[in-house]
């Protein structure tokens, strides 16, 4: 070893050692090392830089300290005695080292970094020496004598490693301190940090490490951030290199690049400054999987509770944001995850999120769709603020999601929100407020076909809306108030929904019963019957048979279960006991050794839906001791956001509902006073609730309680006579329900009103007319011949025949109910009273029938003006003919008044769906469809929903469609579901609705013409109205079917006027029409028929062997237009109403027939009688009530403009143009009740669209408005 020359005093090249220590030498044992090594150590300790005299002596014994010897000594005592004085010496001699030699200074430093390996263990003798060490070392800088060598890097990296390595949590906060002293001199005061340098640092940061030594990672971030103007550089050029250049041999970090991109933005966003224009660069990557991995990066980055990277790089932000719409999956899903934290650490940047999570709301994706639900709903549960209403619009919007698994996840996180901050009131009043939407919203969804849907709403409603848990008096305040704040949809999914579970309720008590019956085929299959029905109102319909087969099984086994089950339905069942035996049946049906049991989980949706949770006897007490108190004005209601009249009504319609699923709960003294209290009250529809309760309730009134029975009767007496219609119906038959001697009350009710009756003063009659109406209904043994005299000489002649006063001729087709005159108003309720006196007959012997049927068909004809006087206004006229059309329909659905229906007058009844008024067709369609749907109507008024195809507003043909929909598929389901409907075929199958409808249009009023073009279009958009929905599917060769019966039509003849060769050809050629539609729509109605059609054989003549009709009605250029949809050459003025043709989409706007009449005046004012057009021209009337531009809503703004219109058209132009006789002529023999004049035809019902009776058949009045060019386009739009 070279030793430098030292400058040595004159004649001494002696070691000179402190007083008391003798030489140290390799002779000597390492004991004796160590003892003469502590004494040189004090000395230097006590040495400082001013002592020059001792410097320059001992001089030489610091040259000597550095030798081999010592370096490379064995023992572990003597080094760090070495170490310490060599820290001592580069103190001493600061700020020139005595070594000069560049390898020796290298491996003194080498020499002192092992020594610092000391410092690990704090429990060790010497700990305090190598502190001591530490501290002298950080103290003098004295690495920084290392940045003269050239491989001081060396040197560095290993004193880096080491203090990473030692560093544990037993060391102090002055050893961290002296720690990142010394390393922190090193990095500022050098010319650069190198890449390995720079790893020994990073290397801590990464996770791996991390999590073996935090205190090395904290060690590294206080480093990091002491430096970070010096290093950020270093930083930045390593980044550039792995980010930019793709250099990843530069570092073995190069692989962690992304988290350490996340440890220095959390430890110093200042250490990235460079850094982040090079993640937008990487942002903008071809390869996805890189993109998603910056994705991550940036989506912690930006999410971090303090970060504002977002505000600082806006540029960043704005490229991350970019790849929401990201063309890789996992991208996008990564970003929607991220947004979750962001909103919760950053509710300032919600704004920028929201559009991009409207996009990834309907992102094709399930699984985007499903996150970004949990997103906002993770985000409004920590607090509601961080979610504005768009947001949580996005999940409103899901709850009708296509996947399940999206709506229920939609489902399930609004109803968390609603608990925790309208049931709870976690955030106040206002919070609650915003979310307030929630309820109805859930609540709506019941209305959904799948009965997955319905059930979690169900779950929903007992767990989150109204918790079962709860108890009763705080469970009934809930369910209260909730009811009183529900929209009217939500109050009907909610009675739908506890009527669903009281009829599943009612089908196994029915199976349990047929289980106490001695075995037998025919309870077999009753059983059977049951038990498809109970899995049809359970999820996965298909398992849900097998389980519920296993599960009668079980039923038939275990006497106790039965027990059990019968119990849980029993009307007796309290909510307390109803889980006992919820419990008690699952553990039965529970087995330990199988951890998944589909069966059971079936068993339980079955117990879940029938198990009484919310309703007994206690609750009923609970809700009626509320309705007392608001009443009383004593309850909480303005607190509940209530109004106290709101709450009482809303509470007795609660009753009501309840009153008709639990009936025995109300039976109690309490309840049934406080219900007496409600029918005092001045408010109608309370009264009228209550009544109704006592209807559904009260059977055990008479027998157990007498004194409500005493104070109820006058009630009811008062109601029945003076009260409103609605309270005298509910009186008649609570009367009728509760009471023994129900003849004599009646009578006493009867008698009184029969005899005041009197016609001059109508305001007065519209209730007893009610109450005879209904006891004539109930009672018709004992009233029926009474009522007929009252029908003979007070309702026909007297009233309906009678004009006594005149109508507002203010030309509106509707008003509201207050505005209808009081005599139309009792001429409605007479029509009642007519068909309740003889559905209570049900006589068809009886010529009342006839004369009745005869006497609305009249009314019909007459457009509702019966007298013809001209005295009733327009609107009125709408009221009695939408009266007459429900009254022919009421009547069909007793079948002894159905075989005595005419054809004429059935499609006198079927035209009304296309009255000139939109509330009468909108009116009368639901009314059809609602005796539809319960299969109470014949399949022959199915046929009425063809006549919508020519309805100018777009809902109302949507309506019908789905009305049609419906239908079939219920009728469908029940002959799938009936074996014993196989033989009613005919009168169930929908695909026998055809007959009817093509005799109903081969008699249409405005088919007049049969080889006019247009109209044949008009057929074609009927007949394909009908034929599209029951062609959906080619069920047991079904189009072959209809083929094959529309062909066998042909060779009948029109049994409603058989010898008519006009009638017959019109038949024949909506016949042609049917089956153009047919083979055009589809390619297996060629095949053989599986059955033989039966037609009705009062539509049709049956089929003469000697007739053969094969003759073709329908031209080859008809063919042509009804194919191709082009209109022949015409005018200008004859085709501006007709149809754009788009090939592949069905054209909705309507033709104008050369017979029609109008609604619209000459000067296209609305309301104006001087024509009538079926048609609106173009769509964009094409709203609801909307087409009350011929039929004007009520509105008081625009009265008086619509008024002063109309008198102008009344005054100028309606008497130029005579108006047309509408409808089908009367019958043959004279109506006693119609008056017919010069023997012509009758004035029929106004279809609502329009043209002059004098305008040619190619041509269309000049007065209809020529469509602008945007108008053109919304009809194209709207054949979509």
């Amino acid at each position: 070893m070279e030793f430098p020359q030292q400058q040595k005093p004159a004649g001494d090249s002696k070691i000179t050692y402190p007083p008391g220590v003798k030489e140290i030498t390799e002779k000597i044992s390492n004991d004796e090392v160590v003892k003469r090594l502590k004494m040189v150590v004090k000395t230097y300790m006590d040495m400082d830089q001013d002592s020059e005299e001792e410097k320059q002596q001992y001089l030489n014994l610091a040259l000597h300290l550095a030798s081999e010897f010592f370096l490379r000594n064995p023992n572990k005592d003597v080094r760090l005695l070495v170490a310490c004085c060599l820290a001592d010496i580069f103190r001493i001699y600061a700020p020139e080292a005595p070594y000069t030699s560049h390898d020796k200074l290298k491996d003194i430093f080498l020499f002192i970094t092992r020594q610092l390996k000391g410092l690990e263990d704090t429990k060790s003798p010497q700990f305090n020496r190598y502190f001591y060490l530490l501290e002298n070392l950080a103290w003098v800088k004295s690495y920084n004598i290392c940045f003269e060598l050239e491989d001081c890097n060396d040197i560095f990296i290993q004193l880096f490693k080491t203090l990473f390595s030692v560093i544990n949590n037993s060391h102090n906060q002055k050893v961290q301190m002296h720690m990142l002293d010394l390393m922190s001199s090193i990095i500022m005061e050098g010319d650069g940090v190198t890449q390995e340098l720079l790893d020994t640092i990073l290397i801590n940061l990464i996770p791996a490490h991390k999590n073996l030594n935090k205190q090395a990672y904290d060690l590294a971030k206080t480093l990091l951030k002491r430096t970070v103007q010096t290093i950020e550089t270093c930083i930045a050029n390593f980044f550039n290199q792995v980010l930019v250049m793709g250099k990843s041999s530069v570092s073995d970090l190069s692989e962690h690049v992304f988290d350490l991109i996340q440890e220095l933005f959390s430890i110093d966003p200042l250490l990235l400054t460079s850094v982040m224009p090079q993640l937008e660069f990487k942002l903008k990557s071809n390869d996805g999987e890189e993109r998603l991995a910056v994705v991550r990066l940036l989506a912690k980055l930006f999410g971090a509770k303090d970060s504002e990277l977002a505000t600082q790089n806006r540029p960043l932000w704005q490229c991350f944001l970019g790849r929401f719409n990201d063309i890789h999956v996992p991208v996008r899903l990564e970003s929607v995850k991220f947004a979750s934290h962001c909103l919760m650490n950053h509710p300032d940047l919600a704004k920028d999120l929201t559009e991009f999570l409207k996009v990834r709301s309907h992102d094709p994706e399930e699984a985007i769709r499903h996150d970004v639900i949990v997103t906002i709903i993770n985000a409004g549960k920590k607090d509601l603020n961080l979610v504005n209403d768009q947001l949580l619009g996005f999940v409103r919007e899901r709850t009708l999601d296509k996947r399940w698994r999206v709506r229920k996840e939609a489902m399930m996180g609004l109803a968390q929100l609603f608990k925790k901050y309208c049931l709870h009131h976690e955030a106040g009043k206002e919070q609650a407020q915003k979310i307030s939407w929630i309820k109805d919203k859930l609540l709506h969804i019941y209305y959904q076909n799948s009965i997955d849907d319905k059930l979690l709403v169900e779950k929903i409603f007992a767990q989150y809306m109204v918790p079962h848990s709860l108890d009763t008096e705080e469970k009934m305040k809930c369910l209260y108030y909730l009811y009183a704040c529900l929209d009217t949809n939500a109050v009907k999914a909610l009675n739908e929904m506890w009527k669903c579970q009281n009829m599943l309720r009612g089908l196994v008590r029915e199976l349990l019963d047929l289980h106490k019956l001695p075995a037998s085929e025919a309870n077999t299959t009753a059983m059977f019957g049951k038990l498809m029905t109970i899995s049809k109102n359970l999820p996965d319909a298909g398992k849900a048979q097998d389980f519920m087969k296993r599960f009668n099984q079980v039923l038939g086994e275990d006497e106790k279960l039965r027990v059990q089950l019968d119990t849980l339905i029993s009307p007796t069942c309290s909510c307390k006991q109803a889980e006992l035996c919820v419990r008690e049946i699952t553990r039965k049906l529970t087995f330990p050794k199988q951890p998944t049991n589909p069966f059971l989980e079936m068993v339980k949706f079955l117990l879940e839906r029938i198990a009484p949770v919310h309703i007994d006897s206690e609750a009923i007490s609970a809700l009626v001791k509320l309705l007392n108190k608001s009443i009383e004005g004593t309850a909480d209601d303005d607190e509940e956001g209530v109004t106290p009249d709101t709450a009482i009504r809303s509470g007795l319609e609660l009753l009501k509902v309840l009153s008709f699923t639990h009936p025995t709960a109300f039976h109690s003294a309490e309840t049934y006073e406080s219900l007496l209290q409600c029918l005092k009250m001045e408010d109608d529809k309370v009264a009228e609730a209550a009544i109704q309760i006592f209807r559904n309730t009260g059977q055990k009134i008479e027998t157990e309680l007498q004194q409500i029975r005493s104070t109820l009767i006058p009630v009811l007496h008062q109601k029945a006579k003076r009260g409103t219609p609605h309270q005298a119906k509910q009186a008649v038959h609570c009367i009728h329900a509760i009471f023994c001697n129900k003849e004599v009350q009646l009578a006493q009710i009867f008698e009184p009103l029969s005899r005041s009756l009197n016609a001059d003063v109508p305001e007065q009659l519209i209730t007893p007319l009610v109450s005879l109406g209904h006891i004539s209904l109930l009672a018709p043994d004992q009233f029926a011949s009474p009522m007929k005299a009252i029908v003979a000489n007070f309702i026909v002649k007297d009233l309906l025949m009678n004009d006594r006063s005149v109508g507002n001729k203010n030309g509106k087709l509707w008003t509201s109910d207050e505005e209808v005159s009081p005599e139309v108003l009792a001429k409605v309720q007479a029509i009642k009273l007519l068909v309740r006196w003889l559905l209570g007959m049900k006589n068809s012997q009886s010529k009342s029938a006839n004369s009745t049927l005869r006497l609305l068909s009249a009314m019909l004809v007459s457009e509702g003006d019966l007298t013809e006087q001209k005295k009733i206004s327009k609107s009125d006229m709408s009221r009695l003919r939408l009266a007459a059309g429900g009254a022919i329909m009421k009547l069909a659905q007793e079948p002894v008044y159905h075989d005595i229906i005419t054809p004429e007058q059935f499609q006198l009844c079927g035209l009304v769906i296309n009255d000139e008024c939109y509330q009468v067709r909108q009116i009368f369609a639901q009314k059809l469809h609602l005796a539809l749907v319960k299969l109470l109507l014949p399949l022959e008024y199915l046929a009425v929903f063809s006549l919508c195809a020519k309805d100018p507003v777009k809902e109302r043909r949507a309506h019908a469609r789905q009305c049609l929909l419906k239908n079939i598929s219920i009728r469908r389901e029940f002959i799938n579901n009936n074996p014993l409907a196989h033989d009613k075929m005919v009168s169930l199958l929908p695909e026998y609705v055809v007959p009817y409808m093509i005799h109903l249009l081969a008699h249409d009023p405005d088919f007049t013409k049969p080889q006019d073009f247009e109209q044949l279009r008009d057929l074609k958009e009927c007949l394909w109205f009908m034929l599209e929905v029951l062609m959906v599917q080619n069920e047991n060769n079904s189009h072959a079917f209809l083929r094959k019966m529309v062909e066998n039509i042909k060779q009948t003849k029109d049994a409603q006027c058989p010898d008519d060769p006009k009638a017959n050809e019109k038949l024949y050629i909506v016949c042609d029409v049917a089956l153009f539609v047919i083979v055009n729509k589809s390619t297996a109605c060629h095949l053989e028929s599986p059955k033989d059609p039966v037609l009705p054989t009062k539509f049709y003549t049956p089929p003469d062997k000697d007739f053969i009709n094969d003759k073709e009605y329908l031209s080859s250029e008809a063919r042509t237009v009804l194919l191709t949809g082009k209109p022949k050459p015409s005018p200008v003025l004859s085709t501006v109403n007709k149809a754009l043709t788009v090939p592949g989409r069905r054209v909705y706007n309507k033709t104008i027939s050369s017979d029609t009449t109008s609604n619209t005046s000459t000067n296209s004012q609305p309301n104006s009688p001087a024509t009538k057009t079926r048609d609106v021209v173009t769509e964009s009337s094409e709203g609801g009530a909307r087409e009350n531009e011929e039929n004007p809503v009520i509105t008081k703004k625009d009265d008086g403009k619509k008024e002063d219109t109309v008198t102008s058209d009344l005054t100028t132009g309606a008497s130029t143009i005579p108006k047309p006789r509408r409808g089908r002529p009367p019958k043959a023999t004279p109506s006693p009740l119609a008056n017919e004049k010069d023997g012509g035809a009758g004035k029929g019902r106004k279809r609502v669209a329009p043209a002059q009776d004098s305008a040619p058949s190619g041509e269309e009045p000049n007065s209809i408005k020529i469509p602008k060019a945007e108008d053109v386009t919304q009809i194209l739009d709207l054949q979509r």
